[in-house]
């Protein structure tokens, strides 16, 4: 029994990691100073000025972040090869810096452009086992649902994650991976829940050491890894964003950059 205990909890910190753009998060260690991450330098700086996304909900802008005892990963922004970017970096890091965002119905003019820049992948990093689920970038999106089709498993690792985040699970989130090793637009759960679902954008080492843009239809991507969805389900709200680095399971050392994040059309144009 204890051995399920802590693998619950461990399955709830990762579900709770990677569904970090999810809108309300409180959690103490968040709230603490933390040398990770100078909060109020990124705010300001031109990487966020840069970023182009619909209304936060919280005005004080991008939010740290962290998990239980975790080391976190540093999160800094500046200039990185003639753009404003933000730099992650760390070994056996493990967080997130995200934004709460105004709950909005995402259709099919709804669109997600990011860019990234990666040195090197971590080549022990697989993101079909829980041992070993890292990746050096990742960006997250979270949606508020119905839970319809939730199954007992969602509801426990829900409750864990409410006990220690403050909030539940997000109904869903779509999360934009760099791997290592498997295809462009392979869809791989989570390890610990199909709440989170991760899309393999970028593949292997071609594109390391230069920027490399993407711009995906979101809408497309949420029918890509959750299917079209019964009928009757009101549609997914979008309602948060979240860029992450992470290497807790390997140790490895983390080092991307992430360039301003652009989200627009469609219903979230209303709310500007």
């Amino acid at each position: 029994m204890q051995g399920r205990r802590r693998f619950l909890l461990t399955a709830a910190l990762g579900s709770a990691a990677l569904a970090s753009g999810c809108a309300g998060l409180s959690l103490d260690d968040e709230e603490r100073d933390d040398e990770a991450v100078d909060l109020t330098a990124v705010n300001a700086s031109d990487w966020a000025t840069a970023c182009d996304i619909a209304r936060a909900i919280d005005p004080a802008g991008w939010r740290h972040r962290r998990y239980g005892s975790m080391t976190p990963t540093r999160y800094d922004a500046g200039q990185h090869d003639g753009r404003p970017a933000l730099h992650a970096r760390g070994t056996g890091g493990n967080s997130t810096l995200r934004l709460p965002l105004t709950p909005a119905p995402v259709d099919a003019g709804t669109r997600l452009e990011f860019a990234w820049w990666v040195g090197a992948l971590n080549d022990a990093a697989d993101l079909r086992d829980r041992e070993a689920d890292d990746a050096v970038a990742r960006v997250v999106l979270s949606f508020d649902g119905e839970r319809r089709d939730w199954v007992a498993r969602d509801h426990v690792l829900s409750e864990l994650v409410r006990l220690i985040t403050g909030e539940p699970l997000p109904d869903a989130s779509l999360v934009y991976v760099w791997d290592n090793r498997y295809p462009v637009g392979t869809v791989i759960d989570n390890p610990h829940t199909r709440r989170v679902r991760q899309l393999v954008v970028q593949s292997g080492p071609a594109g390391l050491g230069r920027w490399v843009e993407h711009r995906r239809a979101v809408a497309d991507d949420l029918t890509t890894v959750f299917g079209a969805g019964r009928a009757g389900d009101a549609p997914l709200q979008l309602s948060g964003l979240g860029v992450m680095s992470d290497a807790n399971n390997t140790g490895a050392r983390i080092d991307a950059w992430f360039g301003p994040l652009r989200l627009t059309g469609g219903t979230l144009s209303a709310i500007r």
